[in-house]
């Protein structure tokens, strides 16, 4: 047997590179979106056993709507990729390419064992460049045909050595062979097919046995006229050994799908649901449709299903012609391959069981599967369609007269073939592009239209993406995914008429509910978002909140383990201030994954609303465990144990702060309560450090700017404050506790009256009701010796506030200076030394929380977009079912926001309550000293 020079093995990776290096370019598409972007089995934060647990999607297993594809040991390859690149696309496709050149030397060993030198490279260059395998090479998940295939050879080569020199059995390459069999279904299911290989193999090509010496053999076992010679024994004996490990693996696989097939609809596999004999004659028809891809691979498709291949539903349809001729040809070259002994003979029949054997699990000939035809699945068969030709090539180039032409013939072939693939690549890059070159080969796949739209639809062109959408309700008027698609567009484009009527076109089509009969098995699982799409439009207008209600309980009751309606549900019960029935609703989906991160999150959303902080921050708690850069859960979290008033909490929560601002760099409201907690502890330099930073973000970000300002004047800096406060009144020029801070600094530090007086002046043309600016602008009076005015000032604000002892006190005061000044003949007017301070019985020390950005960016929580050709929720789910907590610290007196629901405010904490009791009391000592200095003056 010869071996690989590594003069070959450089050729072919050459040419492989050279093939595929502009796929490094191509991003994430078409099913590399659910299997990449949208597996958490990728992200170290999910445990490795979770990939053994999941499907290839990341989806449970044990759950209806898996796909039961089954394939950790791809998935884990997908997670190597993430832990050293995340989710650079580039570095997925370039280990996609070196796979593959792994399988062309792997592939070029294997030809070896029946081709002569020549032609064996021949089949191996052949390989390498067919167009065919753009989908498993260019492809991201693709992977799962590489791995497998890789796995696939090297069993197969193990296997080849496990009969020693004098025809006994060496077990350890038997051993290693059941292993990598083992390995090779954990990448893909078609892997376990080897071991019919290797049978072929034993039998027809290492003993040399023909069908008719078998058949002659067993004849006379049969008949008693002899038994079974030793080497057959020993044929038999490893033929049982591996035989016996297939039917474990089996067993095991059966096991991990729980006996279940996947549930596929008409739309997936349209003969699959079809009456005989429509259906045996479309599924042998797909047969000579992959033989022609493989021999003419000029126009590929990236998606085959629904109405791309039409059903042969007559024995008179023309199609059936090819299906006859195609079975002609298999079986003249099976006959011709079983019959003789020859060398031509065994490459034949080895090429036939690398075409036939790995292709029947998708053949659909067996059992359904989810797609009509799929390029990648031809990945291992066209190594035995490679074999064929290059033998044909070793025939005809004997021949001398043909040597020449076959040799230019072949040098075409590769060329042409190399040029089909690598500009079959660029088709790849995106999905716009993928689905756009499909509907060039095939208009009559609805689910091509479809996702075209649904690519425009993420560039935010809905306006072109509905043509595409409504091209595909023509194509396939059934098709509920493409009247969902209708109308989520025309949500978008707020048309709510017209979606509306899209999604009960949708709902129209949904099966009818057969008693006794279990619905899931007749509807794909995505179609039931039809129910939560409709409600979620129609609980916009809140006299139909009701109506909505019923529909989710509607998705609910047809299929009792649909996460999402729970959790819509969820959503809209809190909308309804139904509580305690919203906490239900999240408490059943737990039930049904308690691994999801979002759902422990808005649980705790919930226990917020019902006025239950510890079990809220036990859930939030929860959510960082399951997913430890949660960034909601990290803020409110954090926010949360700030608004305890518990210095305990604070080290925890700055590290959460801290976290969040790690994921979110450009998120001002970060970094404004990471200032607000170092205000808490005062630590003054840390917490000017971080106001200054949410400021820089957020021009204009009033509580930064007035906590800010606050900071500086409890530091008595008040010089620095003022300019803060003077870009605070710029954008905001209504802010009240602003011009209360800015005109007590200006009057009592700057003894600039004219200044404070106008900024009381603005407050009371903004509210005239205003105590405190009313009170405030009293004083200015007193200071400008003007006590009349002060007289009637205060008797105005009394009349506001008739309870405040402390202005009565004040205007007993004033009446009693003018009395006594009247008494002396002095004018009301002259000026006097004492000063009645903006801080007397009202301080100023607060903290106030207004507007922090929740409802501009995070709103009510962060999004996750589905992907497929069906989207879900109006595009994007979202995860919180109420506003969720980033807010401000606020005194509590502040009523400017009190109109905003869902934005929270912060109650004061021990620490703060002790600072205003001694401002207090220094308020009032300053008062006894002023009332002393006027009582005696």
């Amino acid at each position: 047997m010869a071996v690989v020079s590594w003069k070959e093995i450089l050729l072919l990776t050459g040419l492989v590179v050279g093939c595929y290096w502009n796929s490094l370019s191509c991003g994430f598409v078409f099913d590399d979106v659910s299997a990449i972007l949208d597996n958490k089995d990728l992200r170290p934060s999910t445990p490795l056993r979770n990939l053994f647990l999941n499907d290839f999607w990341g989806t449970p297993m044990v759950e209806e709507r898996s796909h039961k594809s089954y394939r950790p040991l791809t998935v884990l390859t997908f997670r190597l990729n993430y832990l050293f690149s995340e989710l650079s696309a580039a570095s997925y496709h370039l280990l996609n390419v070196i796979l593959h050149a792994v399988v062309c030397v792997l592939f070029l060993r294997v030809c070896r064992l029946f081709l002569d030198k020549t032609s064996g490279l021949v089949a191996a260059l052949l390989f390498a460049v067919h167009p065919i395998h753009t989908e498993a090479v260019t492809g991201v998940v693709g992977r799962a045909e590489l791995l497998s295939s890789i796995f696939l050879l090297a069993a197969f080569l193990a296997y080849t050595k496990s009969t020693s020199a004098d025809h006994s059995i060496v077990w350890a390459p038997i051993a290693l062979t059941v292993a990598l069999v083992a390995a090779a279904t954990l990448c893909k299911e078609q892997g376990i097919t080897v071991v019919g290989i290797c049978c072929v193999y034993e039998v027809f090509v290492a003993q040399r046995f023909t069908l008719p010496l078998l058949l002659d053999a067993l004849r006379q076992v049969l008949q008693g006229k002899g038994g079974f010679p030793y080497t057959v024994l020993q044929i038999l004996l490893k033929l049982i050994v591996l035989v016996i490990s297939t039917l474990l693996l089996v067993i095991v696989r059966v096991q991990v799908i729980q006996s279940q097939l996947p549930v596929f609809t008409r739309f997936d596999n349209p003969a699959a649901v079809s009456p005989t004999p429509a259906r045996q004659l479309t599924f042998n028809y797909l047969l000579p449709v992959n033989a022609w891809l493989l021999l003419n691979p000029s126009e590929l498709c990236c998606d085959w299903t629904m109405g791309t291949i039409p059903l042969v539903e007559s024995l008179l349809d023309l199609r059936n012609l090819a299906t006859l001729a195609f079975y002609s040809f298999l079986g003249l070259l099976a006959h011709h391959s079983l019959r003789y002994r020859h060398s031509s003979a065994k490459t034949v029949i080895m090429a036939l069981s690398l075409i036939v054997l790995p292709f029947i699990p998708a053949s659909n000939l067996f059992f359904p599967v989810g797609f009509v035809v799929a390029e990648r699945v031809l990945y291992v068969p066209s190594m035995g369609f490679c074999v064929l030709v290059a033998h044909g090539f070793k025939i005809v180039s004997h021949k001398g007269q043909l040597k020449k032409i076959s040799w230019l013939m072949i040098g075409v072939l590769l060329t042409t073939h190399a040029v089909k693939t690598f500009n079959r690549n660029c088709d790849w890059e995106s999905e716009y592009t993928l689905f756009t070159s499909a509907l060039k080969v095939n208009q009559n796949n609805a689910k091509l239209w479809n996702n075209v739209g649904h690519a425009l639809e993420n560039r935010n062109d809905y306006a072109k993406a509905l043509r595409y959408f409504l091209q595909a309700t023509r194509v396939q008027p059934d098709d509920i995914g493409a009247h969902m698609n209708v109308g989520r567009t025309y949500k978008n484009l707020n048309r709510s008429t017209e979606a509306e009527d899209a999604y009960m076109v949708a709902k129209s089509l949904m099966p009818q509910v057969i008693p006794g009969k279990k619905y899931a098995t007749r509807v794909a699982p995505n179609h039931l978002n039809v129910y939560i799409n409709l409600a979620n439009l129609i609980r916009a207008n809140d006299s139909r909140l009701e109506e909505a209600d019923q529909l989710y309980r509607q998705a609910i009751s047809m299929r009792p383990d649909f996460k999402q309606a729970y959790i819509s549900r969820g959503e809209l019960l809190l909308k309804m201030n139904k509580l305690t029935e919203a906490r239900d609703a999240y408490l059943r989906a737990l039930e049904l994954d308690r691994t999801n991160a979002d759902l422990w999150y808005n649980l705790a959303i919930v226990n917020i609303e019902m006025k239950d902080p510890s079990e809220a921050l036990r859930n939030f708690n929860h959510a960082l465990e399951l997913n430890p850069h949660h960034k909601l859960a990290l803020f409110n979290s954090a926010l949360l144990m700030q608004e305890s008033g518990e210095p305990k909490f604070w080290p925890e929560a700055n590290r959460r702060f801290l976290t969040y601002v790690e994921e979110e760099p450009d998120d001002a409201n970060g970094y404004f309560n990471l200032g607000m907690l170092a205000m808490d502890a005062n630590e003054n330099a840390a917490a000017e450090r971080w106001m200054r930073k949410a400021i820089g973000l957020q021009a204009g970000f009033r509580s930064a700017l007035f906590n800010l300002a606050l900071l500086y004047s409890q530091s008595k800096r008040e010089t620095d404050a003022v300019p803060v406060l003077d870009e605070l009144l710029h954008h905001h020029p209504e802010h009240i506790k602003g011009l209360i801070l800015k005109g007590d600094i200006l009057m009592n530090h700057k003894k600039d009256t004219r200044g404070a007086k106008a900024c009381f002046e603005q407050i009371l043309r903004m509210d005239p009701t205003n105590v405190q600016g009313k009170h405030n602008l009293c004083v200015v009076y007193f200071e400008e010796r003007d006590l009349p005015r002060a007289e009637r000032c205060l008797e105005e604000t009394l009349a506001l506030a008739p309870n405040e002892e402390y202005v009565r006190r004040h205007l007993s005061i004033v009446r009693g200076k003018m009395a006594a000044m009247s008494a002396a003949g002095e004018p009301l007017s002259s000026r006097e030394g004492a000063i009645v301070s903006a801080e007397e019985e009202k301080p100023l020390g607060v903290k106030e929380g207004e507007d922090v950005g929740v409802g501009e960016k995070e709103g009510r929580g962060a999004d996750f977009v589905g992907k497929g050709a069906v989207a879900v929720d109006e595009k994007n789910v979202r995860k919180s079912s109420a506003e969720s907590l980033k807010g401000e610290e606020a005194d509590q007196s502040e009523s400017l926001d009190g109109s905003q629901s869902g934005k929270r405010t912060k109650g004061k904490s021990t620490k703060e309550i002790k600072d205003i009791e001694e401002k207090r009391a220094a308020a009032l000592k300053r008062l006894e000293e002023i009332e002393r200095i006027l009582s005696g003056d």
